[in-house]
């Protein structure tokens, strides 16, 4: 199943707090970057972010993406967009080094 346009609008509005953030679409679902760092995505009308040490402490479950994947955390709280925040900020800055 592929992740709706209107889901993608919806998270892009609860990551507006991001600075930075760009969205790109890829074979029916939406890779999310912020500054080109690529940090998660929506597939399946779900948001998930890449696993980080960074990241563990917010207890977030694991998901796949798709068949194959590594697994990543996946955001059951998108409408904290404080909350968002500080989840896509610990994730990035494991990314950057």
């Amino acid at each position: 199943m592929a992740s709706t346009k209107e889901y993608r609008d919806y998270i892009l509005d609860r990551l507006s707090l991001v600075p930075g953030i760009t969205c790109r679409p890829m074979m029916g679902e939406f890779l999310l970057y912020v500054d080109g760092a690529l940090f998660g995505g929506i597939y399946d009308d779900r948001l998930l972010v890449k696993k980080t040490d960074s990241n563990a402490e917010f207890g977030m479950s694991e998901a796949l993406p798709y068949k194959g994947a590594k697994p990543m955390y996946l955001v059951d709280e998108v409408d904290d967009k404080n909350k968002l925040k500080e989840i896509v900020e610990a994730t990035t800055e494991s990314l950057k080094g």
